[in-house]
């Protein structure tokens, strides 16, 4: 019936009312949510600030350099009090501030007085030798990365286990040649720019895509289903809970009110539900498409990444439905690209 009528149901219709009587037509009421009609305007010529970025010397400078700092040397050194620039490799384990299981590391390595060291382990472990402890607090700021420490000041029990000296190596032809298919630093830098050029190229793009979906989604006016709503407010907040598993963040242990979270959560998801429907409208009008090949492509690659055979893979994937997502992945980003490339764009 629903064909008949050429109606695009949402989810699973409300069955209320019902006559059933011997002889008779069965009657009901059905409710039920339909896809609404989207009437599409003016997504061809959206304006939005976007330029080329630049690279310059000092940008490829500070990359080579990091570049160097990763392929450093920790050398151990004979035993000595501790000093700035030295890496301690130090055993940590806290003693208050902080609930549950103690934080403990067997082996951190900090640099005395480095950018990234905290400021109260600089000067608690400077001076100190390998064999020798120390306990002080250390102070988190609120918007510390690990939930469990942010705000708070913990009381850590240290010992020093040994002293190590950071050895980089030369700027030269045979520190290219060790990175890969380089025969001089040339080559490297030139290489390293352009690898540079391409990250921020596509990180200005994507800032512009969302820019560009942000404006339609303001210049287009129709009723969200609330079934969509509630699918995407549920995928956040799974979202949320997969980050705290992988800081080791029991939700319990926050006394959450989930009801708020879930609300708290609604404004965007209706946003992004907007913003899906008028990718998947305008990928209809346009005939924007994905081939076979190019769902391929993306599954060779994630084989590569996650190091499975690509058979294996792509039937794992053909059985969960992870292909359906993959392709309409693929058919969002193409539709993105196409609203980008029809941009107005201004400096």
């Amino acid at each position: 019936q629903f064909e008949a009528e050429n109606l695009n149901v949402v989810g699973t219709p409300d069955i209320k009312d019902v006559h059933f009587q011997v002889g008779e037509p069965l009657r009901f009421k059905a409710e039920f949510e339909v896809v609404p009609e989207i009437e599409l305007k003016d997504y061809k010529d959206v304006e939005v600030p976007y330029h080329d970025p630049e690279v310059t010397d000092e940008d490829l400078g500070k990359r080579i350099e990091e570049i160097r700092e990763q392929k450093a040397n920790y050398a151990n050194i004979d035993p000595r009090p501790l000093e700035n620039g030295d890496h301690a490799v130090v055993a940590l384990v806290s003693v208050a501030g902080v609930e549950g299981e103690p934080v403990k590391q067997d082996e951190m390595v900090l640099e005395i007085g480095g950018a990234d060291t905290f400021e109260a382990f600089s000067d608690n472990l400077r001076g100190l030798s390998p064999g020798e402890e120390n306990e002080f607090d250390v102070p988190y700021p609120a918007d510390y990365g690990a939930p469990r420490l942010a705000g708070k000041t913990v009381r850590f029990h240290a010992t020093v286990k040994g002293v190590r000296k950071k050895e980089l190596p030369e700027l030269n032809d045979e520190f290219a040649q060790d990175l890969g298919d380089y025969r001089n630093m040339e080559e490297l830098r030139e290489a390293v720019r352009k690898a540079l050029f391409a990250q921020r190229q596509h990180e200005a793009q994507q800032e512009a895509k969302n820019q560009i979906m942000d404006r339609l989604v303001d210049r287009h006016e129709f009723p969200v289903p609330a079934a969509y709503i509630d699918r995407q407010i549920r995928n956040r907040v799974e979202q949320t809970l997969r980050t705290m598993a992988s800081e080791d963040i029991d939700p319990r242990s926050l006394q959450l009110d989930w009801e708020k979270v879930k609300e708290s959560q609604r404004d965007k998801a209706v946003r992004e539900v907007k913003a899906s429907m008028l990718l998947s409208k305008i990928a209809e009008r346009e005939a924007i498409g994905v081939t076979r090949d190019e769902v391929d492509r993306e599954v060779e690659r994630l084989a590569r990444q996650q190091r499975e055979p690509v058979a294996a893979l792509h039937l794992r994937f053909e059985k969960d439905g992870t292909l359906g997502r993959i392709a309409s992945h693929i058919q969002t980003e193409k539709t993105l690209t196409f609203l980008f490339e029809h941009a107005r764009k201004t400096a």
